[in-house]
């Protein structure tokens, strides 16, 4: 993880004090390169040995060390932070923050991915007996996206969006079928109960939610999706782009271990959907 990702994450445990100074550091890092520990202190409203205690916290021997620092991931050009939109932006100010927090959340989501946790969500899907996706709000389309995909592969695939059907579904599952539950915050409690549910009728759960949430200690298995993103007053955008690409990723690993049988399989389906469209 970058440090400024570190320091934007808004699901950073820090004090009060050294939220301030992540403030201050993310908001203009190029300022801090030339700024002197009591310059800083007195810019954030803090005393000089609680800037000390902020980077020797971080692992840091000091301010002039995490300077250093600091200096070696900009001279890197890492992709711009995502960025709140605010009620007085112009509308090509928050197409540009949509634009470089898209950025930003998808090279965040690539240097978290755990591998050997895709791995093991490939094998789970690929050893499935049906697939039943679920997700609830801006969740839900990434749901739908996840079963346009894996309905090209021989199991049972089905993607439901409302809480009724999801819970009746999740009742008939039992061993050897995977209930994939989608969630950016994963503190959506329908869901967290809905994988509760699927993993006591004998299922296995995989999530795709933030790690360490009350989802992900519900599931079996997770992919995690860490982008920093505000949801309180706006819908998820960046993170549902890193859910999809993720979706992707999965479909593309599936596809991989399948075999030349399975490309024949495609070439059928290509053929099968030839006649919906005009030439």
């Amino acid at each position: 993880m970058s440090l400024l990702t570190d320091l934007a994450d808004p699901r950073s445990k820090r004090s009060k004090s050294a939220l301030k100074v992540a403030a201050c550091v993310v908001a203009d890092p190029h300022a801090v390169l030339s700024a002197t520990t009591a310059a800083l202190a007195a810019k954030v409203g803090v005393s000089e040995p609680t800037v000390n205690r902020f980077c020797t916290g971080l692992g840091y021997k000091g301010f002039p060390d995490f300077k250093l620092a600091l200096a070696a991931e900009l001279a890197r050009k890492q992709p711009l932070l995502a960025q709140n939109i605010e009620a007085s932006d112009s509308l090509g100010r928050a197409a540009a923050k949509i634009f470089e927090g898209t950025h930003a959340s998808l090279t965040q989501t690539q240097e978290r991915l755990d591998l050997a946790s895709l791995h093991a969500a490939v094998d789970l899907l690929a050893d499935a007996r049906s697939i039943t996706l679920c997700g609830l709000g801006a969740s839900a389309s990434v749901a739908l996206d996840a079963q346009h995909k894996l309905l090209r592969f021989p199991v049972p695939v089905t993607a439901l969006t409302d809480i009724i059907n999801q819970r009746v579904a999740a009742t008939g599952l039992g061993a050897g079928d995977c209930l994939v539950c989608i969630s950016y915050t994963g503190r959506t409690t329908a869901m967290i109960e809905l994988a509760e549910l699927g993993a006591r009728e004998g299922a296995t759960v995989l999530g795709i939610t933030a790690p360490e949430s009350p989802l992900a200690t519900a599931c079996h298995r997770v992919l995690s999706v860490e982008c920093g993103e505000n949801t309180e007053l706006y819908t998820p955008m960046t993170s549902r782009i890193a859910q999809l690409v993720l979706i992707d990723i999965l479909a593309t690993g599936l596809a991989l271990g399948q075999g030349e049988e399975f490309l024949e399989h495609l070439q059928q389906v290509k053929k099968n959907l030839a006649g919906t469209r005009q030439l």
